[in-house]
């Protein structure tokens, strides 16, 4: 495993030191950091077509970041990859992802974001990266509690549809070498091991795609997040740090009342303030030979997102296991493996 890494997407504005990639690298550099994990939508980090189709400007990039002391982990096309399939009744409010020219014009903007994909896949390739972020986009979220009930193979015809759509990009990162990791994540058709099962078939068990695993979105769920590991570490190929505490009461749970973050019972906080195992976690991944990045996602309802920066870096170095290379009893030896079945007294 690697790290400690931090996502940017939290954290790049207008005011300094994060409005541009060389400053913000070189805070997170500070702060303990050893890779940034890049949002390919922000131009202040990032020109994504430059990157898909200039090897030179994707070494500058590179060495920019490495300059200021940290590596790339990963691009992020998480917002694009939410524009692949958007139900009718979510169009407005994202067509805020999408460029101006395109609003309001559903076709258009799926295409864009399909070619945003296309462009992320190549662009790893030439930064060398082997995995990438992103979300699957929704078409079946609003029936996600139905009622009334959602009519015979809705459902089917859903994912039937989301593997349409994903297949193809899928095959682009194939083509480059690259795992495309969907972040399961509530709001998103892919949000919990039953859906990305659900997905898996709709592409064929296609070989490039994958999770990326943040326990935060699993705890909001009330989900086992430790067993997921047991079950899908062979598709984990990225992670988000990320904490989080649900505390249920006699007025609201999982879904949240419609009440702001820090009203909620499922609520985003920094590491080490929400219920998270991460000793479990790191132990399990580390059992199962994750060897991808561990990156910070900043999210909190209640800390100065600096402050959760500043504190997450020792956090994750304090949680990182370097697997042993022999075991703790070789000391006292096993005899003689030619003399097993004296051994056994045969």
């Amino acid at each position: 495993m690697r790290g400690p890494g931090i996502f940017l997407a939290q954290f790049m504005g207008d005011a300094a030191p994060f409005d541009t990639l060389d400053s913000a690298a070189r805070w997170m550099a500070e702060a303990g950091y050893a890779g940034v994990q890049i949002p390919t939508w922000d131009a202040r980090c990032i020109d994504l077509k430059q990157a898909a189709d200039s090897q030179d400007y994707c070494d500058d990039l590179a060495g920019r970041c490495a300059e200021a002391g940290v590596a790339i982990t990963e691009l992020s096309t998480h917002l694009q990859g939410q524009l692949v399939a958007v139900h009718p009744v979510y169009d407005l409010a994202f067509d805020g992802f999408a460029p101006e020219a395109i609003r309001g014009k559903p076709a258009e903007r799926q295409a864009w974001a399909v070619d945003q994909l296309r462009l992320a896949a190549r662009a790893s390739r030439r930064l060398g990266l082997k995995a990438h972020a992103t979300f699957s986009g929704a078409l079946l979220w609003p029936f996600v509690y139905p009622w009334p009930q959602r009519p015979a193979g809705l459902v089917a015809e859903g994912f039937a549809e989301l593997g349409r759509r994903w297949r193809p990009i899928l095959d682009v990162f194939e083509e480059e070498g690259v795992d495309l990791c969907y972040e399961l994540h509530p709001g998103e058709d892919l949000h919990d091991g039953v859906t990305f099962e659900r997905f898996l078939e709709s592409v064929g068990g296609h070989a490039r795609a994958n999770i990326l695993y943040d326990p935060s979105h699993f705890v909001l769920q009330a989900m086992d997040y430790l067993q997921f590991i047991d079950l899908y570490h062979d598709r984990i190929r990225m992670f988000h740090v990320k904490d989080a505490e649900f505390n249920p009461t006699g007025r609201a749970g999982v879904y949240g009342s419609y009440s702001d973050w820090v009203d909620r019972p499922g609520r985003f906080r920094s590491l080490g303030d929400g219920q998270v195992d991460f000793g479990g976690i790191f132990s399990k991944l580390t059992q199962y030979g994750y060897a991808g990045w561990a990156v910070l996602e900043w999210e909190c309802c209640l800390k100065h997102p600096e402050d959760g920066a500043r504190e997450g870096a020792p956090f994750i170095a304090a949680h990182m296991i370097r697997r042993a290379e022999r075991a703790f009893d070789d000391f006292a030896g096993g005899g003689d493996p030619d003399a097993n079945r004296r051994w056994l007294g045969l």
